[in-house]
């Protein structure tokens, strides 16, 4: 794919509108990757040029092409069980003190297509004998991306991301369609239940109205510079109950950061 020149104006205008937005930070170096992701964008418009791009956006009244920007733009690496030792911690530690509430809640920060927010739905269902006995539970997850989040909704996996599901929970909780030759899985109804998919900008405010027993808010820091990441970090603090945890990506950390969550582990935090 031959690409049109994006000179550094423009992307200087792109990369202020983006970190301005959502706090994603781009370098210089990831000039040839934002011409690629915005590119796709306007090949679907017959948009040749990033100026016109540019133009095409601000003169959207809408705001719907903005939400398509981002949507270009987002990281969205994710898997079932990714960094698996979070998922122990929170079966060992979490899990038996929530078993002693009647109101239970959960936050997916960046959620993109699902598998974290599922994953947690059948951690914490199993942790429970599979019933949760009319305790009142809920998992918020959240993306910037509209388009992982109709993903996300929709729960269909390619059959090759069964593997990364233990056998007990795949067999409970995942379902072979038949109708895909058997290359899609759909996660059960009972996990979807659990679960409410909403979009969120995490560097706005949040209409949120309750505290959560555990915030999972990993590898987005990443993308931040660290004016923001201490700024998300303060923010989401406010939303942790006493005792209640924070959990970042195995590549971030919050030493040098100004915050008042105690260190639990490698990437678990306590609000004390």
């Amino acid at each position: 794919m031959l690409l049109p020149q994006m000179d550094d104006s423009e992307f200087e205008d792109f990369r202020k509108l983006i970190h301005e937005s959502v706090g994603i930070s781009l370098s210089l170096q990831k000039k040839q990757l934002l011409m690629t992701r915005l590119y796709r964008r306007m090949y679907q418009l017959g948009i040749n040029s990033y100026g016109e791009y540019w133009a095409h956006v601000l003169n959207d009244e809408t705001g719907s092409e903005m939400v398509l920007l981002l949507n270009a733009v987002s990281t969205n690496k994710t898997d079932f069980f990714r960094e698996s030792d979070h998922f122990t911690f929170l079966k060992n530690e979490v899990y038996p003190h929530l078993q002693k509430q009647q109101t239970i809640r959960i936050w997916s920060c960046a959620c993109s297509s699902g598998e974290e927010a599922y994953t947690i739905a059948m951690t914490l269902l199993n942790a429970f004998g599979g019933v949760l006995g009319g305790r009142d539970a809920k998992i918020l997850a959240t993306d910037i991306s509209t388009r992982m989040l109709d993903q996300a909704e929709l729960g269909r996996y390619p059959v090759n991301q069964l593997q990364l599901i233990p056998e007990v929970l795949r067999n409970r909780y995942c379902k072979i369609l038949p109708e895909t030759n058997g290359e899609m899985f759909q996660v059960s109804s009972q996990l979807k239940a659990l679960i409410r998919f909403r979009r969120l900008n995490l560097i706005q405010e949040y209409p949120l109205r309750t505290q959560f027993d555990c915030i999972l808010c990993r590898n987005v820091m990443i993308y931040f510079d660290r004016g923001d990441q201490e700024k998300l970090i303060e923010r989401l603090s406010g939303y942790i109950k006493p005792g209640g945890y924070l959990f970042v990506g195995h590549s971030e950390s919050l030493i040098g950061l100004q915050n008042s969550l105690k260190y639990v582990q490698s990437s678990i935090y306590q609000r004390i």
